[in-house]
């Protein structure tokens, strides 16, 4: 009976290479047995999505399953008879890359695989939050995050009392088997050593032979000043342990800055919006404003202010990375109309407003160009 990959990832069958990724990883991190021991059913479901992804990832394997389905695979749609199972040699595996790679691996420059020698350790990533004010001046920090660690009771070898794997007896170390299926000769990943071309004798209790176990550690990081939202700073060789002797991974560091009560920032520049007092714009004056160095700067408001006019300040916003320089600060006037007037106050507002009038407006010039406009308007669509 054939196998639905499709519903064993939970994607369409249209799904996109990213959309495969994603569900492989949310599942394999699901049904991962260091997530689920003791679990026969998780380690099962584990197998199922790695044989799913590993023929669904690959466009020559998907094509083909697409057209013949799972028992198509067994012998590449009809070129040959019996074949192997993609599950057969394990997670990750497929007996139709192995016979491609046997009858066109010289042609296409590969060789096909060999035997796994030492592999890098995986990249990690880990998010931080930090002010406006850290972005700003930079900040130094310790971080604790979890990580994979070769294991320190075998030394990372997987072999109780750190005994070196021995060669694998059925594939002589090599990591490749071969087998003759009608005119062919069929050349595959070895089923005894997953192709690592030596096997363990007497697995790390510890680890369990894998050669690494998680852990956590402390590191001490700086971040720069000038740092923006969403900037990833690597950490090299922090990442995890190698497998077999391979090199660490790297660590990546992703910046969050927090939403700021006062400031916003564009770039290197800050911008805030602050509210004068509606005799201080008409007038003239000044008013105090915070800076993003936690001090305060006195500007100046010139007479007849409108909302919405900026005020710049000239490298007063944010440090630019590697760099002596700084952004500008803009300052957005917001005219703020009073309110609660008492007897006194109401009077006074009316004979302002009774002087303004007969002055014909010209102290409100934008009054003057709306009403202007709208007059001009109603003429034309009363013609």
């Amino acid at each position: 009976m054939s196998k639905d990959y499709y519903k064993t990832l939970g994607v369409e069958k249209n799904a996109s290479e990213d959309d495969l990724k994603k569900a492989y990883r949310k599942m394999a991190m699901q049904y991962h047995p260091d997530r689920n021991k003791d679990s026969k059913e998780a380690e099962e479901k584990f197998k199922e999505i790695n044989e799913a992804y590993d023929v669904l990832k690959d466009p020559d394997k998907r094509a083909a399953y697409d057209r013949f389905g799972s028992e198509g695979l067994r012998g590449m749609g009809g070129m040959g008879g019996g074949g192997f199972n993609p599950g057969d040699m394990g997670p990750g595996f497929s007996a139709f890359t192995d016979i491609f790679e046997d009858m066109f691996g010289d042609i296409m420059g590969g060789g096909g695989r060999r035997s796994q020698g030492p592999l890098r350790g995986a990249d990690t990533q880990f998010a931080i939050d930090i002010s406006l004010e850290d972005a700003f001046k930079g900040k130094e920090t310790k971080i604790k995050i979890p990580t994979v660690d070769a294991c320190e009771s075998c030394n990372g070898t997987g072999s109780e009392n750190g005994a070196k794997p021995e060669a694998c007896g059925g594939c002589g170390g090599s990591g490749r088997v071969r087998a003759t299926q009608g005119f062919f000769t069929i050349e595959r990943t070895c089923p005894t050593c997953n192709g690592a071309g030596t096997i363990i004798k007497s697995p790390c209790k510890k680890c369990g032979g894998a050669a690494r176990t998680r852990s956590s550690k402390t590191l001490q990081i700086t971040v720069p000043p000038g740092v923006e939202d969403g900037r990833r700073i690597r950490l090299t060789g922090e990442g995890e342990a190698g497998v077999r002797g391979g090199p660490r991974g790297d660590l990546y560091i992703l910046v969050n800055i927090k939403s700021h009560s006062f400031f916003k920032r564009d770039g290197a520049n800050l911008y805030c919006r602050v509210p004068v007092p509606m005799t201080t714009a008409a007038l003239g004056g000044s008013i105090e404003v915070p800076t993003i160095e936690s001090t305060r700067t006195r500007i100046k408001i010139p007479p007849g202010t409108q909302t919405g006019q900026q005020l710049r300040l000239k490298s007063q916003g944010m440090s630019v990375m590697r760099s002596e320089s700084r952004g500008d600060m803009y300052v957005e006037i917001f005219v703020e109309t009073p309110v609660n007037l008492d007897k006194k106050q109401v009077e006074l507002m009316k004979q302002l407003d009774d002087s303004l009038e007969k002055a014909g407006r010209k102290n409100s010039p934008e009054s003057e160009g709306f009403f202007r406009k709208m007059k001009e308007l109603w003429k034309d669509l009363n013609e």
